[in-house]
């Protein structure tokens, strides 16, 4: 285990991660994946509340999946697709361990189901009792209602003075920041 700056990283490696829980199947992104990966992508909202690029199309899901593939080569991040049946992919969840924060995005047909909450609980207790992160944060645009309320369902809880004022995509956002601590962690 890698530590960074709170000594809360561990460093992703080995072999291809795969969580199973509550009916989901968290899995690496592969290859045959990437006309999923549009269709998840390429959409209002996640144009709106995630800095991917818009318009999303196939270039842009190879890039994705390659800086995927290189991040978790890395140590650094983990992008997981989030199915019910190991295979066709629905969203995605991912962990940025240099930050310490997680992250997701459910394809607009499969939102409505829990996915998001039941995929966030799940990577939020592999990053807690697997990678050893004490600490994770979400980032939300105070805008994005659908956002918060997976946070609240997940046990994440707003850390009022952490709010910044970012420019993504030509607009002024503001980012909340959600706080997710790991069982017996001391902040």
């Amino acid at each position: 285990m890698e530590e960074s700056e709170g000594g809360r990283v561990a460093v992703v490696s080995g072999e291809a991660v795969v969580i199973e829980g509550d009916g989901l199947v968290l899995r690496e992104w592969r290859d045959e994946d990437l006309p999923a990966m549009v269709k998840i992508f390429d959409n209002e909202d996640v144009a709106r509340f995630t800095p991917l690029p818009t318009p999303f199309g196939h270039a842009e899901a190879e890039a994705h999946l390659a800086a995927a593939r290189e991040k978790r080569a890395a140590g650094t991040h983990l992008r997981l697709a989030v199915t019910t049946d190991g295979e066709l992919p629905l969203g995605e969840v991912m962990v940025n361990l240099n930050l310490c924060a997680l992250g997701y995005a459910i394809g607009p047909e499969h939102r409505g189901q829990g996915l998001a909450v039941r995929a966030t609980r799940l990577l939020t207790s592999y990053a807690h009792e697997v990678l050893g992160v004490r600490e994770l944060r979400l980032q939300i645009d105070e805008d994005n209602t659908g956002s918060r309320a997976v946070a609240t369902a997940c046990g994440y809880r707003l850390v009022e003075d952490e709010a910044e004022w970012i420019e993504s995509k030509g607009r002024r956002v503001l980012l909340t920041s959600w706080l997710h601590e790991a069982p017996g962690a001391s902040v």
